[in-house]
C-alpha cells in the first residue's frame, strides 16, 4: 500500500497552551484511520493542519506526497468539519450544487455525484427544502454529502455520525467500508467507541500527544480488555 499521509514532529501551541506535542503519524490508502480522545485533545486540530486550514509551529504534513498547506489538494480531499458550515438560505440542493461546482466536475458527473450523496445520508427527499428547516442531524447529514461530492482520494470526517440515527450511521459506515476498498484513506474522530473498532488503526490523542496507537485487537491485548470502552479507560488511567 502507498502511503497517503505522513506527519512527521508537529507541534502547536495557542498562547500559552500546547495543543499538539510531536506527533508523528504514517497513513496509507485503503484504511480506516481512527482518532479518539476526549474533547480538547488536539484531535480537531489535528485535522485542520491536515487539510491545511492551520498550520504547524514546528514539522510538516505531506498529503498524496504534496506539503500541505496546498490548494491544489483540496481537489483531493474530502473534509466535514465538527461544525456545519452550510448556506442556510439555500436548498439542500443548491447546496450540493453550489460546493459541486467548485471542483473540476463535468455536468453529467456532478449531477451523479449530487445524486449518489444525497441518497448515501437519505436526504433525496428533502433536497428541496431550505436549510435553515433542517433538523441539526439533517445538517450533518447534508456536511457528510458535501464532503463526499467530488469523489475525494482523502476523506476525513471530524465527528461525522454525531445526530445521526443508528440505522442511517451503520449504512454510512457500510459505504466507509466500501470506499476504502476503493483504495481511499479515510480518517474519522470519534467519541464513539463501537466507531472506533471499526477503524483499521487508532490513535488514541490525550493533551495533544498520543498516548497509545495500534490496530483495534493489538489494543485490545495491550490492555487485556474485552470492549474498545475498557481500552479507553485503561489507556488514559496510565497517562494520568
Amino acid at each position: 500500500m502507498n502511503e497517503s499521509i505522513s506527519i512527521r514532529q508537529i507541534c502547536k501551541r495557542f498562547g500559552d497552551k500546547t495543543v499538539l506535542h510531536n506527533i508523528d503519524l504514517s497513513m496509507k490508502e485503503g484504511r480506516i484511520y481512527g482518532f479518539i480522545g476526549p474533547s480538547g485533545a488536539g484531535k480537531t486540530t489535528l485535522v485542520k493542519m491536515m487539510v491545511g486550514m492551520d498550520k504547524p509551529d514546528r514539522g510538516s504534513i505531506h498529503v498524496l506526497n504534496k506539503t500541505v498547506p496546498n490548494l491544489h489538494l483540496l481537489q483531493e480531499i474530502g473534509y466535514m468539519a465538527q461544525s456545519d458550515a452550510l448556506y442556510t438560505e439555500l436548498t439542500g440542493k443548491e447546496n450540493l450544487t453550489f460546493f459541486a461546482s467548485l471542483y473540476k466536475l463535468k455536468k453529467a458527473e456532478m449531477k451523479e455525484r449530487i445524486t449518489y450523496a444525497a441518497n448515501l445520508v437519505n436526504l433525496t427527499e428533502q433536497l428541496s427544502k431550505k436549510v435553515s428547516a433542517y433538523s441539526g442531524g439533517m445538517k450533518r447529514r447534508l456536511s457528510l454529502a458535501i464532503a463526499l461530492i467530488q469523489d475525494p482520494k482523502v476523506l476525513i470526517l471530524d465527528e461525522p455520525t454525531v445526530g445521526i440515527d443508528p440505522e442511517l450511521r451503520f449504512s454510512i459506515w457500510q459505504e466507509l467500508i466500501r470506499l476504502k476498498a476503493e483504495g481511499k484513506t479515510i480518517i474519522v474522530t470519534t467519541h464513539v467507541m463501537d466507531e472506533a473498532e471499526r477503524c483499521d488503526y487508532i490513535a488514541m490523542i490525550r493533551n495533544g500527544s498520543i498516548i497509545t496507537r495500534g490496530t483495534p485487537d493489538e489494543l485490545k491485548e495491550q490492555y487485556n480488555a474485552t470492549s474498545f470502552d475498557e481500552v479507553f479507560l485503561n489507556a488514559g488511567r496510565e497517562k494520568q
